[in-house]
């Protein structure tokens, strides 16, 4: 049997690593990087996948939101279920079940069951990206070495996205079941060294926290997050603004301990005068609202109004708005939006809980827009550039990956910078810079004649702008949205900023699949497989202009977001992150 090793003992803030603590940096670390890249090994594959499952590019872009429903529609219940079953057996279990899935879908030979394992792999990094982040804030000691080890951690994230890409068009040369798989040994060799190395003191308060109690109903305090994890030395002090860029961290609302309590046997029937026990409900009851706690009726009717929303729009360029397999999901998607609302709004413990501080908070809401438009528009713009470089034009997936590379290699090279950025220029004014660097790039796609591909003059300079967009203004995004949420609000914004911006890509890349599919002329060879290719694909690149122009459309509103909060800041306020 595996030992857990205990965790290193807090020492002064200006020691250096140890072995163990380097050990499980590079642990979370590299799960990070792996999350991280899920979305980009899926760009360069997209074609290969249509081609061999012999399907459009309106059902092989759900390789490619399919991970993000996952994470972004379930990363509020992620959250909720890493507070009360704890961080290291869900975080373990989690990378298991990834490892699983990866194999199931470079095995997979039905669009749908690709689509089953990729929201499974989405669900177990909404439960392990933040959950990394929250291990590393309460195990290494405050001051340098946390500050260093949540540099290293961010840098892997950064990362992940260009490694995404690079890897997916080297291993799609083979086979794009390669770049599927190949996560799954790497997942597997992580756990086996989590198993030592991951610390295991939240399971120990999580597990006090349930115990039976004296306590009489309704009169436990409210646990804080620090209860719910291995207490370390600095570990109660505030979260730096870098830290907060992972969304995640602990649940939403913490649990009472009286909530938490069970009571002993036979304590529904005690006499009174027995004590602090007579207050207490039945067994039953009990367990009945530690289960309501999970909110899971919440969760399954927001991933499925995404889901139904995704099926019906991409089904309308097929069948149109006369056709039920079109009209049907989208009808289901507005039903079950609106039993969110009403399941949400009868919830003991709802995982949509947004209080007056949250609605009221602008620089929240405005930092969670732009940073959909501009994750949603980017997501948007790599489909219609592969679908372009390798269907029309027919380049290579690595020539491809390659060529995507100069939007995806500065975010991750200047990550660790961004911080000093923000606090040079402030948020509001980076936000607008970038906002205009991307939408000038988007742009730049617009312009006519789209054939042939033109890479130095038309998409290079694209891909160039889109990246210094995300170089100037996602950290401040990031810092603008978490600048002024009270301490008790920030678990709750943090998840439904990053909830937001990757929904937004989940839409966008469904909106820009269906345009491709419903303004392609009928020699398209990708996009109506049946009918015979005539040659030329220059019909094919200029009928793209629809998808561009939402592309372009997202990024506009991005920019007039992002004016509207430098015109709403005090000049004083520039530098403070709002």
């Amino acid at each position: 049997m595996t030992r857990t090793l205990p965790s290193p003992v807090a020492a002064g803030p200006d020691e250096r690593f140890g072995p163990r603590l380097w050990g499980l940096l590079l642990v979370l670390a590299g799960n990070m990087l792996i999350d991280a890249l899920e979305v980009s090994v899926a760009v360069v594959a997209l074609p290969a996948i249509g081609t061999d499952l012999g399907v459009a590019p309106t059902v092989s872009q759900w390789a490619m939101t399919g991970f993000a429903a996952g994470f972004g529609g379930l990363l509020l219940f992620g959250a909720r279920v890493v507070t009360l079953l704890g961080r290291r057996r869900v975080y373990l279990a989690a990378l298991l079940v990834f490892a699983a899935a990866s194999v199931l879908s470079a095995l997979a030979q039905d669009p749908w069951l690709l689509l089953a394992t990729r929201l499974t792999k989405g669900f177990c990094a909404a439960l392990t990206a933040p959950t990394g982040l929250a291990i590393i804030t309460s195990t290494f000691p405050e001051g340098r070495p946390r500050s260093r080890a949540v540099s290293v951690y961010t840098l892997f994230g950064a990362g992940g996205f260009t490694a995404g890409l690079l890897l997916s068009g080297w291993l799609t040369e083979t086979s794009w079941r390669w770049a599927f798989a190949f996560p799954a040994p790497v997942v597997l060799l992580l756990f086996a060294c989590g198993l030592r190395l991951i610390p295991k003191g939240d399971e120990e308060a999580t597990l006090t926290a349930a115990a039976p109690s004296p306590l009489r109903r309704g009169a436990g305090s409210t646990l804080k997050a620090a209860d719910l994890s291995l207490p370390r030395r600095g570990a109660e002090s505030a979260p730096k603004a870098a830290d907060l860029s992972v969304p995640g961290r602990g649940a939403e609302s913490a649990p009472k301990a009286a909530d938490l309590s069970l009571p002993r046997r036979g304590a529904e029937s005690a006499p009174k005068g027995r004590g602090e026990l007579r207050d207490q409900p039945p067994r039953r009851r009990t367990r009945t609202w530690t289960a309501d706690r999970y909110d899971i009726p919440g969760a399954l009717t927001l991933l499925g109004a995404l889901l139904a929303l995704v099926q019906g729009v991409t089904q309308l360029p097929g069948h149109g708005w006369s056709d039920p397999r079109a009209v049907g999901p989208l009808t289901a998607a507005g039903l079950l939006l609106l039993l969110l609302w009403r399941v949400e709004r009868h919830a003991p413990a709802p995982l949509l809980h947004i209080g007056p501080s949250l609605r009221s908070n602008s620089a929240l809401l405005r930092s969670a827009a732009g940073a959909a438009c501009l994750n949603g528009s980017y997501l948007g713009l790599l489909f219609v550039l592969t679908y372009q470089t390798q269907t029309l034009a027919g380049w290579s997936p690595l020539r491809t990956a390659l060529a995507l590379t100069p939007a995806a290699a500065p975010p991750a090279l200047t990550a660790l910078a961004s911080g000093r950025l923000v606090a040079r220029f402030g948020a509001p004014r980076l936000i607008v810079a970038g906002a205009a660097c991307a939408f000038a790039g988007y742009l730049l796609q617009l312009r006519p004649d789209p054939w042939p591909l033109d890479y130095p003059g038309r998409m290079l300079p694209t891909l160039l702008l889109v990246g210094a967009g995300f170089v100037l203004s996602f950290a401040a995004l990031n810092m603008q949205a978490m600048s002024r949420l009270a301490p008790a609000d920030r678990l709750t914004g943090s998840g439904l900023y990053q909830t937001a911006v990757q929904l937004a890509a989940v839409v966008t890349v469904a909106l820009v699949a269906a345009l491709l599919a419903a303004y392609a002329p009928a020699y398209a060879p990708a996009l109506t497989p049946a009918l015979a290719p005539a040659p030329g694909p220059a019909a094919a690149a200029a009928a793209c202009r629809p998808a561009l122009t939402l592309v372009a459309v997202l990024g506009f509103l991005g920019l007039l977001v992002g004016l509207t909060g430098l015109i709403r800041t005090p000049p004083s306020s520039l530098h403070d992150g709002e």
